[in-house]
Order: structure tokens, then C-alpha cells, then sequence
């Protein structure tokens, strides 16, 4: 028997109980409309419109005991993107490879999750009937874009001076301070 998940429509709890395991990968030129349909908020952090490349996902789903016992479902998603995106150093185009790699636990509701959250090392969420996957994703992976994106080696030469060269000449042309003091001294 043949067991189909939706990422739009996942079942958390009938996949933590089958140990399920989940993986996509979307690239520009062959999936560009799914692309844009699942992961639009990521697209609009891309310095052009087909700026983003690629989106890999994988997913895998267990039971564990809870600390009453019961078991309880968990998710550890491990996603990578391939980003376009403008060089804050050099203003040029910079391929930016985005990763997310985390373990979430779920309880029943959201009263739960807020309070659980506050004292757990993992991420807690609500079980939900119907869970969207591929909006977590794009969660993760927003969270993870670098807040000031930059080369690792410019490709092009970046001006470390923040003067013209006009204002240079004005600062080398001025008297230094203590050649000024100098003068008053020597002119007693």
C-alpha cells in the first residue's frame, strides 16, 4: 500500500506514526511556477524576479514519549535555498545559499504551545488537522536570510574611502593643528 502527503495539507500526526519522510526540490527552470506559488514571500527578497533559484526540503516525522507519557509527534526539517540577492558591499548581484535546520514538537493547542515554547530548547506548535508544510518552510527559510547579504569576495573593486577626491585635496591643503601651534610658539 502506497502512502501519498500533501506539504499543503500534511498530517502531522498519521505521519509521526509511520516515521514518514518528506522531501522536495524545486529549481527555477523547471519548477519556476510552483516556485513562485509556494514560496512568493521569499521571491520578493530576491534583487530580481527570477532571482530565486532553487528551494530543497526534507522532512522527517516521529513519536516520542511526552513528558506525561504519551507519545508525542515531532518534526525536523532541514531546508536550503538559492537566493539572488544585491551585495550591500559592492551593490552587485550576490548568490546567496540560505539554510535552516530545525526540531519542532507539537501539542494539542495553541494555549499549549505558547507556554511550552517559552521553557523548551525546541520550537513548539499547535497540532493541526491539516498542517501547511510549505508554509513552514518558507518560515524557516525567511528567518534565516542574512540580515546585510554580501560576496565573500567582491567581484568587482569596492572604494573603502567615503571622501571625493576633491575633499582629499581640501584636507591635504589645510595646516595641520600643530604646525599652527608651532608658529604661535616660535613667534613669541
Amino acid at each position: 500500500m502506497s502512502t501519498s502527503y500533501s506539504p499543503e495539507q500534511f498530517d502531522v500526526m498519521a505521519c509521526a506514526r509511520s516515521n514518514a519522510r518528506l522531501t522536495s526540490m524545486m529549481t527555477r527552470d523547471a519548477d519556476g511556477a510552483a516556485l513562485t506559488r509556494f514560496f512568493s514571500r521569499l521571491e520578493t527578497e530576491a534583487s530580481d524576479p527570477q532571482g530565486l533559484a532553487t528551494v530543497s526540503w526534507a522532512v522527517q516525522t516521529e513519536l516520542r514519549p511526552g513528558a506525561d507519557g504519551q507519545p508525542q509527534p515531532w518534526l525536523h526539517l532541514e531546508a536550503e535555498a538559492g537566493i539572488r540577492m544585491t551585495c550591500q558591499r559592492c551593490l552587485t548581484a550576490a548568490d546567496v545559499r540560505v539554510t535552516a535546520d530545525r526540531w519542532f514538537r507539537f501539542v494539542t493547542d495553541e494555549a499549549t504551545a505558547a507556554v511550552e515554547d517559552d521553557e523548551s530548547d525546541e520550537d513548539v506548535l499547535a497540532l493541526e488537522p491539516r498542517f501547511n508544510l510549505v508554509q513552514l518552510v518558507e518560515d524557516e527559510l525567511l528567518m534565516a536570510m542574512p540580515l546585510v547579504p554580501m560576496h565573500t569576495a567582491c567581484p568587482v573593486e569596492v572604494p573603502t574611502s567615503a571622501g571625493e577626491e576633491e575633499f582629499q585635496a581640501v584636507l591635504e591643503a589645510r595646516p595641520s593643528p600643530f604646525e599652527a601651534l608651532a608658529q604661535l610658539k616660535t613667534a613669541r
